[in-house]
């Protein structure tokens, strides 16, 4: 096996090599330290690269394996942390001049679990500063492995690009409104927003408290299901066929004719699977995106307060404008948007009961130059497939579908009932295994 086709491996079996004897998490961590070195450069994926401690981790694993102390899938596997996360003594910027120099005390409770599962952290991934959407000059765009010209996608665009590119087996995201699908979707890898609070964001820095979720990307579904598994210290590997399953396809008349087109022949796909497929209105869904905006920015607001008031200036200018919009937004409009909330979560609940799952395009277009400003109109179009389920709290998965005429990932999206995480990522896992038959 060669170098390359080593780093694109599944974790399935890179652990079957580790346990075989065939391969040791030193030299695999080597390889993916070199991949970011030759890459990085051109896809600006990482913020901090801890290789010293990454060695050291990979180390421990190899002799851990050798003396029959096995952690389970994630041991010795490399993985990336979205640099809003905490890490002892490891710098954590939150992609902001206002954190530059910030280095926590003590772990997120998430990378807690993750070192308790024998994973091997390569570093931090770049991201939107603060995640609000807008890449801050100072650590500047991730750039699509696909097509280094364009975005690998904001918020979690660090850890999408630098799973697709071979960087690493699979990172850590969050998602406030799409931050994990968005990227997942113009990277061509999994990514899945898991149900509210599956996922502890204890020592994640917060965009909008009451929206944010923290959730794998990877490869496939199954990777993704391992990385969830280590995440919470529970097991969502669940196998799926489709054949009799029903879908509910909703807003399908939203995407630009090229992710269209990608999206109807993953539905043929299922289809021929043996899964019936239907259309469903979602009641008020239309005013999803507004209900966000008016949840979100007063949050973040409150949240930056003190910095926005003693150095303003060090914001991304795009990203103050976003926050100064949260503070002037009436109270009266935040808290129509959480009754709303409730209302489409009901509306969604009652849909779930006619089919097994939801699906829509991830992203309404393939991976544009630049990220736009989420409160822009461009913005607006990016996030509108996504956005109603962080507003919801239900489990939202992309999965990579296939390309568009240009040749860039197409992401669908299925959504599940509550706390069915591992049946969204079985149900991906099943589509991904059609679509490469």
């Amino acid at each position: 096996m060669s170098d390359t086709s080593l780093l694109f491996s599944s974790i399935a079996e890179i652990g079957a090599l580790y346990r075989s004897g065939q391969l040791s998490p030193l030299e695999l961590t080597r390889q993916c330290l070199a991949r970011v070195e030759q890459l990085n450069p051109t896809l600006n994926a990482f913020i901090t690269v801890t290789a010293e401690p990454a060695l050291a981790e990979a180390a421990q694993a190899e002799r851990e394996l050798r003396a029959g102390h096995d952690r389970g899938p994630l041991h010795g596997i490399p993985i990336a942390l979205k640099d809003l996360i905490d890490t002892a003594g490891v710098l954590t910027t939150c992609a902001s001049r206002i954190l530059k120099d910030h280095i926590p005390a003590q772990d997120a409770l998430l990378v807690t679990r993750l070192r308790q599962a024998g994973a091997v952290s390569l570093g931090k991934t770049n991201l939107a500063e603060f995640a609000m959407g807008i890449a801050h000059p100072d650590y500047k765009q991730v750039n699509n492995p696909w097509d280094p010209s364009r975005t690998a996608g904001a918020s979690s665009g660090g850890s999408a690009a630098a799973v697709a590119a071979g960087m690493c087996f699979a990172a850590v995201g969050t998602d406030t409104g799409g931050s994990i699908r968005i990227p997942a979707s113009y990277c061509g890898v999994a990514g899945l927003k898991p149900t509210s609070g599956l996922v502890s964001a204890e020592g994640v820095f917060p965009l909008s408290w009451s929206l944010d979720h923290v959730g794998p990307l990877a490869r496939s579904s199954a990777d993704a299901a391992w990385l969830l598994g280590g995440l919470t210290g529970r097991v969502f590997q669940t196998p799926a066929s489709l054949k009799g399953r029903r879908f509910g396809v909703i807003q399908r008349g939203a995407a630009e004719p090229e992710v269209a087109a990608v999206f109807e022949a993953a539905c043929r796909t299922l289809e021929d699977a043996g899964a019936k497929l239907e259309e469903i209105e979602i009641p008020e869904l239309e005013l999803a995106d507004a209900a966000l905006f008016n949840v979100l920015l007063p949050e973040a607001a409150t949240i930056h307060a003190r910095w926005m008031a003693t150095q303003p200036e060090d914001y991304a200018p795009m990203t103050r404008t976003q926050l100064e919009l949260g503070f002037a937004l009436p109270g009266v409009l935040y808290l129509r948007a959480q009754q709303f909330r409730r209302r489409l979560t009901g509306h969604f609940l009652a849909a779930l009961k006619r089919v097994d799952a939801l699906i829509s395009p991830s992203v309404p277009f393939v991976a544009p130059a630049e990220d736009p400003m989420f409160t822009g109109e461009e913005g607006g179009q990016e996030g509108h497939f996504s956005v109603p389920h962080n507003l919801t709290g239900l489990p939202a998965l992309s999965v990579n579908v296939g390309l568009s005429s240009g040749g860039l990932p197409v992401g669908l999206q299925l959504i599940t009932r509550p706390y069915s995480d591992a049946f969204c990522l079985s149900l991906g896992s099943a589509l991904e295994a059609e679509l490469t038959v």
